[in-house]
């Protein structure tokens, strides 16, 4: 694959099938931890490593392992047994190094193993039957495009959060309508490829 069309496919992944609010995956951290710039940032962050790390074991398990061996079917579930794993090792650095952070997070870093977005990623790059250097690519940039989003919808609820928002609207229907308002927002770039 040409440098031009990795490029195409980055930016495809990090803002025209954005996760979040174009494949509506991974919605349960996005609204659960997005309240506060730096929980998000450190999801955003452990969901990148996690990502990116089960694009590559699993792509190269079902490359090297289950598809030699004719067990394709098997997939979803070594596929979730690696994101299990993955999670609970990231889960372990986030405590040991920002303990803090870990408390923020509280049980929203052990739901990245139920996060969809995680799987999705796993399996999309097995469906759209993407060589290695397409694989890495899209499994780096769509979790940064999780980060990115997640990162500006913190921010912006914590404008929000200040703003003289009518009592009815306050908490999870303004951050719904912010999201939605992004999501709008977001679906415009889908002309630039």
């Amino acid at each position: 694959m040409s440098i031009s069309a990795l490029i195409s496919l980055a930016f495809t992944a990090l803002i025209i099938e954005n996760v979040i609010l174009t494949q509506f995956l991974g919605i349960c951290p996005f609204l659960g931890v997005s309240k506060k710039r730096s929980s998000a940032v450190g999801m955003g962050m452990a969901v990148v490593a996690v990502i990116l790390l089960a694009g590559i074991i699993t792509w190269t398990l079902y490359h090297y392992v289950l598809s030699p061996l004719k067990m394709e079917y098997m997939q979803t579930i070594v596929f979730i047994l690696v994101i299990a794993a993955l999670v609970q090792m990231v889960e372990l650095i986030v405590k040991k190094i920002s303990p803090a952070l870990y408390k923020a997070l509280g049980i929203y870093l052990p739901l990245i193993t139920t996060n969809c977005a995680v799987l999705g990623v796993a399996l999309l790059n097995i469906r759209k039957d993407f060589g290695f250097a397409e694989m890495l690519v899209y499994s780096l940039f769509i979790p940064l495009g999780f980060l990115l989003v997640i990162t500006i919808f913190s921010m912006l609820r914590e404008k929000i959060e200040m703003a003289p928002v009518p009592k009815a609207f306050k908490g999870t229907p303004i951050a719904l309508v912010v999201a939605a308002i992004l999501a709008m927002i977001f679906s415009r770039f889908g002309g630039l490829i």
